[in-house]
């Protein structure tokens, strides 16, 4: 005979996820402000430096192939 599964809809299964979910979050290691502030302006310096590059590329790619299709 097949044993039936609790279903994973049931409010005791619920409680135990929410329980766990719970237990999980205690266990974050959140980074200082110091920590954020740095990783922060190393993401906004390094995309303003990929979009000039970008733009860059683009707007030297647009030229050239303008003066081939004249």
């Amino acid at each position: 005979m097949k044993t039936e599964e609790p279903s994973p809809f049931s409010p005791a299964e619920i409680k135990k996820f929410v329980e766990e979910v719970k237990a999980e979050f205690l266990k974050i290691v959140w980074p200082d402000k110091k920590m954020t502030l740095g990783l922060t302006g190393i993401v906004v310096v390094l995309t303003v430096v990929l979009s000039l590059y970008l733009g860059s590329v683009d707007l030297l790619l647009g030229k050239l192939l303008g003066l081939f299709l004249r």
